[in-house]
């Protein structure tokens, strides 16, 4: 049983946590280097993945992509 609760509590904090950290890196990495390189694709592309491993949808800001 506790085994069960240290896995739920890894899915439901940590990794959008993991996520959400990705996200601000690749940002940061598009800023600094002034557009989009391989790295900051990866990184979208994992948070991605994560987000939608825990099941929530990323909102996109005008509806599309």
């Amino acid at each position: 049983m506790r085994k069960a609760i240290g896995r739920w509590a890894v899915v439901a904090v940590a990794v959008p946590l993991a996520a959400v950290g990705a996200r601000q890196i690749s940002q940061a990495v598009e800023a600094r280097k002034g557009g989009s390189t391989r790295v900051s694709r990866m990184l979208h592309k994992g948070a991605d993945a994560l987000q939608s491993m825990t099941g929530r949808k990323r909102r996109h800001r005008f509806g599309f992509r």
